[in-house]
């Protein structure tokens, strides 16, 4: 493919600049758990206090922010602080794994307010499997007793890869009979709400934005350890999609880094029986559960194969932590509490070897504190992202 012009940034929409400080102003309160002052945000934001009083007075008609007592200043009577409202608005999110469906309704702090999950069908009826999620959400909601009109919208992630614009799943490797989806439209005029689609690393990553390890910070790497494996990387606070929406795909690591790959090698080296191999996405994760019970309980061999996987994860995201100058790594996913003991001092390691890494700053290492459903929530932070949270590329032109 050749590029016949250049990339050009198109200017300020000026319209649409209010909603940008809002979102800006917005972003500050969510930051503080113990909440700002009018007075602290004009400072902490940039912008003037009429303009901030303005935008709070916003925030709080449409019950995005309450007003949360009195915090004393060095001169002066004391100042009223402003908290998030946590039920505000709320998002519903769907992550579709190919073990298992799970759905979750978060509230503005990213709380999760109700949860489901549904084992994913292994054969794909679209009109039916279309019906399935679209009961469940009706129910998830119906349960939670939130009110429709309080719902921003859904979010879906998906492994990829996707067509971003179509907003369709395209044949991911590991469920068979999603060839070309276009669930995010059809699930739309199903349920009657906007719906956001993104890949499930993607997603994840951004709900350790919004409400998990990297609330604090703009430059991190989030490795999810699922059925498949993947990465998402943010950098000055701005999630990298690529130019198809498909970044993040790990090749080789990932064919190496599979819940299959990992129980055949403990097959082929009689570490676990042939009884043992998956017939599907729920069987392999049954299977590598029986794995690390092995490696727990001391077994040689199945601790090898446990420690080989980590460094082979390790040296990749150590790689890509050097590459776009991360200083977080975060590691999640559904299989990942299963892994985290005998993955994090491998990786600690390597990391903390690395010639690169270090010498400017130091990189952290963790996982993630929201749960094996992080894909989930990271499908409802889409939408609480794209509505709530300051986006620069909003002040460009579509």
């Amino acid at each position: 493919m050749t590029i016949d012009q250049p990339t050009v940034r198109r200017g300020t929409n000026l319209p649409r600049m209010g909603d940008f400080n809002e979102s800006v102003v917005l972003d500050a309160i969510r930051r503080a758990p113990d909440g700002l002052s009018r007075v602290e945000l004009a400072a902490a934001t940039g912008l003037s206090a009429q303009t901030v009083s303005n935008i709070c007075r916003r925030l709080l008609d449409r019950g995005l922010v309450v007003e949360a007592g009195k915090k004393g200043g060095r001169v002066g009577k004391p100042r009223t602080v402003l908290q998030v409202s946590p039920g505000g608005s709320f998002a519903i999110g769907v992550h579709l794994d190919p073990a298992v469906v799970t759905y979750v309704v978060l509230d503005l702090v990213g709380a999760v307010v109700r949860r489901m999950r549904q084992p994913t069908p292994q054969v794909v009826d679209q009109a039916q499997t279309l019906a399935d999620m679209s009961a469940a959400v009706e129910q998830l909601v119906e349960d939670s007793g939130i009110p429709r009109d309080r719902i921003l919208g859904l979010g879906v992630a998906v492994p990829g890869p996707i067509d971003a614009v179509a907003g369709a799943v395209v044949e991911p490797p590991q469920l068979a009979g999603w060839e070309r989806v276009p669930l995010r439209d059809q699930l739309s005029r199903v349920t009657g709400w906007p719906v956001v689609m993104d890949k499930d690393v993607i997603a994840a990553a951004i709900a350790e934005r919004w409400a998990g390890a990297a609330v604090h910070s703009g430059n991190f790497l989030f490795f999810y350890l699922g059925t498949g494996s993947g990465m998402g990387v943010v950098v000055n606070d701005v999630v990298l999609r690529g130019v198809s929406g498909n970044a993040g795909e790990i090749g080789g690591l990932d064919a190496n880094c599979t819940t299959y790959a990992l129980v055949n090698e403990a097959i082929e080296r009689r570490v676990l029986g042939p009884e043992k191999t998956p017939a599907g996405p729920g069987e392999a994760e049954r299977s590598l559960l029986a794995l690390m019970a092995l490696a727990e309980a001391g077994d040689s061999t199945a601790q090898n194969i446990i420690h080989g996987w980590a460094r082979r994860v390790g040296l990749g995201v150590s790689a890509a932590a050097t590459l776009v100058d991360s200083e977080l790594i975060v590691f999640g996913g559904p299989i990942w509490p299963h892994l985290s003991r005998l993955f994090l001092p491998v990786i600690n390691s390597i990391v903390a070897s690395s010639p690169f890494v270090g010498k400017m700053h130091e990189t952290t290492v963790t996982g993630t504190a929201l749960g094996d459903d992080v894909g989930a929530l990271g499908a409802a932070c889409l939408v609480l992202d794209q509505v709530l949270s300051a986006r620069p590329q909003s002040l460009l032109l579509a």
